[in-house]
């Protein structure tokens, strides 16, 4: 019998998990996200079920760790999760999520997919690697009310063509940013695109960010 691991505060979604997924896999089952990969560690689950929507935890940061980290990478996520919308499924693809699913959920669909996904020997994680690097950037743009704003970001995470950041300001989707790295010296990196935001209404605000064009330097070569 197969195992998967649901992280997901909703006691009730982790225990209907269990009867409807119950008769082909032993389902583990956490509200706690700090837990998740501790007993992805421990239990090698053949897929992970993941909502992005927790206190206190994102997510995204959890399936970026699960899609990165050398001894879980190769453990399909699949995303389960209220949030609807093409962006964030097409973001959370970017951060390695194996499929998308939308609460309520589709439980056929889910089985059919789990099935593919676990026989599925052919897996393998996304080409590009997140790595966890917290560093201070410089963005300078335009906000969603269209004045311009020159703010301090952090990563939380980068790769060779972008960055997921918390900022202050309140940037749109698609819009374009320049990006400085800041440290001994300011340097220029190029222009990026916001192609993820997470939709608090409270800053900081959470951005996944695309290059459109990387003419400085950058962490990773």
């Amino acid at each position: 019998m197969g195992k998967l691991l649901v992280v997901d505060d909703d006691e009730a979604l982790r225990r209907l998990m269990g009867l409807e997924l119950g008769d082909t896999y032993e389902v583990i089952g956490s509200g706690q996200p700090e837990e998740g990969l501790a007993l992805a560690l421990e239990h090698k689950p053949d897929a992970i079920l993941l909502d992005l929507r927790m206190p206190k935890y994102s997510g995204y940061e959890l399936c970026q760790t699960f899609t990165s980290f050398s001894r879980t990478q190769t453990i399909p996520v699949v995303i389960v999760s209220g949030e609807a919308g093409t962006q964030t499924k097409e973001y959370c693809k970017q951060l390695g999520a194996a499929a998308y699913f939308e609460k309520p959920v589709d439980f056929e669909a889910l089985k059919t997919c789990l099935n593919k996904i676990v026989k599925d020997q052919r897996y393998t994680p996304r080409s590009e690697v997140r790595v966890r690097l917290r560093i201070w950037l410089k963005l300078r743009g335009k906000d969603v009310h269209g004045n311009e704003f020159e703010e301090a970001a952090m990563t939380e995470n980068v790769s060779l063509s972008g960055f997921l950041c918390t900022c202050t300001p309140e940037i749109a989707v698609h819009s374009a940013v320049d990006i400085y790295m800041v440290g001994g010296r300011e340097e220029y990196v190029g222009k990026a695109e916001i192609v993820h935001a997470d939709g608090n209404s409270a800053p900081p605000h959470l951005y996944g960010c695309r290059f459109k064009e990387k003419t400085g330097p950058w962490v990773l070569q």
